[in-house]
């Protein structure tokens, strides 16, 4: 198996849900023009048209379909990857909402046959620290991936409900703090959110997402998504952009 991952890394990401990739993601050259790209594409679209931003951007096809990439997640999603979403997450300087705690897995219920083996990228395209609103992480709590949810205002956070504070335990969540062109791995179960941006920087970020492709994406609960045979072959009979 190929992979930029260590053993001890791979490790972590199995008993915790998470990881830090504390080096450079990307070369130098492939890291500027995915940063043109975002500047680009948020310039056009504002801060909150940047979901799945591949589809209308194919320029980020052959960033997130690139040997870099794929070898940073292959030591966990396994050889055979499919391309499930990419998103440019961006935080304004203090305006910017926070992120409830959540698990990605529980948006995504119904459409997927299995959430095990779905990886994350968090790449930093500004820094990202405690002021500017990083993400957390809750560590272990990838065994699950569909807590209860209850509201939570609107006005100032990103989604409209949260885990229920009663059933959340925060007291161990680790902080990912990262340099631009630094990243994270977290899998699609794991319990995650961020806080507000109260600095007065930007906090920026792109997520790619992969699953295995021994996961069935169910056509009719994902009208309209487009998925991409990212490495190795198809597993459980998925439909593919070219």
């Amino acid at each position: 198996m190929s992979g930029r991952l260590s053993p001890d890394q791979v490790a972590q990401y199995v008993r915790d849900g998470y990881v830090v990739y504390d080096k450079p993601a990307l070369s130098e050259p492939m890291f500027k023009r995915l940063f043109d790209i975002f500047e680009e594409d948020l310039a056009q679209f504002g801060y909150d048209g940047l979901d799945v931003i591949h589809f209308r951007d194919s320029r980020l096809l052959d960033i997130v379909l690139s040997e870099e990439v794929l070898d940073l997640v292959e030591p966990v999603v396994g050889p055979d990857i499919g391309l499930w979403s990419t998103h440019f997450i961006a935080k304004q300087p203090r305006v910017g909402k926070a992120t409830p705690w959540h698990e990605d897995s529980s948006y995504w219920k119904g459409r997927v046959s299995t959430m095990a083996g779905i990886c994350t990228i968090w790449l930093a395209l500004d820094r990202t620290n405690r002021e500017n609103g990083c993400m957390a992480v809750l560590p272990g709590t990838h065994d699950n991936g569909f807590s209860d949810y209850v509201p939570v205002d609107e006005t100032k956070n990103i989604f409209s409900s949260e885990i229920d504070p009663a059933k959340l335990d925060k007291s161990n969540a680790v902080y990912l703090e990262l340099e631009p062109n630094h990243c994270s791995l977290h899998e699609g179960r794991i319990i995650h959110g961020a806080d507000a941006n109260t600095s007065d920087f930007r906090r920026a970020g792109y997520t790619i997402r992969f699953f295995p492709t021994t996961s069935k994406v169910f056509p009719e609960q994902n009208q309209g998504h487009k998925i991409w045979l990212a490495r190795g072959v198809d597993r459980a009979g998925n439909h593919y952009e070219n």
